[in-house]
């Protein structure tokens, strides 16, 4: 095979393992994919499989995390070098499942629960680093552990949304089949099939992801209704090409408010008030900044859901 044609067909390869280009965010284009890709490439040959690069994501964050517990510049810099290790990896195990085809429900709840411990390491590690560092905090230790608990819970929720929306776009522009959007009525189905006795393991992570799922229905009603309309017009899961490109113009504006309440920003946040040596200022952005942005994502979102179902009925 000709140089050309192996370029060509790597550049084909790498193409294919994107999600989609509306929903990917610039810096994961321009950064965590092309690593991401590189790992997955490497990953493949070695017949590692997704799950396993997610696990080893999930090691690689939470070390991240204690590394930002030192007043030292230098620990907290390999800390988040680390943790951008971690989210490379966290690309590449999508990646790699889309170039092998190694789709399953299990690898996309373990890939929600890696950003869960990583932060889960940070937040406790920040909060630790605060008490002993700041006057206020070290008398009022409460506080800070206050402020960090409503961040946290403030972070899950952003998470939950952006991950919900963008499953929806890209069921929008490739159908069932080009999204991972799950409903908690199915979900319960395949709950009750399986067996506490036979299927301990994979019935107890069912159980937590039908609650994760619940948890994103509640904040868009009117998306759900969409998605039951959508399902009724077109039981194929297929919109009609007209179809498919209006809702995608009325969809595609929020995608960039979406991918600003992942991983990326919220690192950028972190990261800038680590090296200032303040990273409870971190948890003060969560609560006021991605706040803002995810309130605002969400009534957009649930007003272009209903325009949505008005016009499928």
């Amino acid at each position: 095979m000709s140089k050309q044609s192996s370029w060509s067909k790597l550049k084909a390869e790498y193409k294919a393992s994107l999600k989609s280009a509306d929903t990917e965010e610039h810096i994961d284009l321009c950064f965590y994919r092309p690593i991401g890709f590189a790992w997955a490439y490497i990953f493949r040959k070695l017949h590692v499989s997704p799950n396993a690069v997610t696990i080893a994501s999930i090691f690689i964050g939470v070390f991240a995390g204690v590394c930002m517990y030192p007043v030292n510049i230098w620990i907290n810099i390999a800390g988040i070098l680390l943790l951008i290790w971690a989210n490379s990896y966290d690309s590449a195990d999508g990646q790699l499942a889309r170039l092998t085809k190694q789709y399953s429900q299990l690898g996309r709840i373990l890939d929600g629960m890696a950003g869960d411990f990583w932060f889960i390491s940070i937040y406790v590690a920040i909060c630790l680093r605060t008490v002993h560092t700041i006057p206020f905090f070290a008398e009022h230790a409460w506080a800070i552990w206050v402020i960090a608990v409503l961040a946290g819970v403030c972070h899950a929720l952003q998470a939950a949304v952006a991950d919900s929306y963008r499953q929806f776009h890209l069921l929008l522009l490739k159908g069932t089949a080009g999204s991972e959007l799950d409903s908690t009525e199915e979900l319960e189905r395949r709950y009750r099939e399986l067996s506490w006795k036979r299927d301990f393991g994979q019935k107890l992570v069912q159980f937590f992801y039908i609650g994760y799922t619940r948890r994103q229905e509640s904040l868009s009603p009117a998306m759900q209704t969409a998605l039951k309309a959508f399902r009724r017009r077109y039981p194929d899961g297929q919109l009609p090409a007209d179809v498919r490109e209006r809702f995608r113009a009325w969809s595609f504006p929020l995608c960039k408010w979406e991918n600003f309440m992942t991983f990326n920003w919220r690192s950028i946040f972190l990261f800038v008030t680590l090296l200032a040596g303040q990273p409870w200022l971190y948890f003060v952005a969560e609560l006021t900044v991605s706040n803002i942005v995810l309130v605002y994502t969400i009534v957009t979102h649930e007003r272009i859901c209903r325009r949505m179902t008005a016009s499928l009925e």
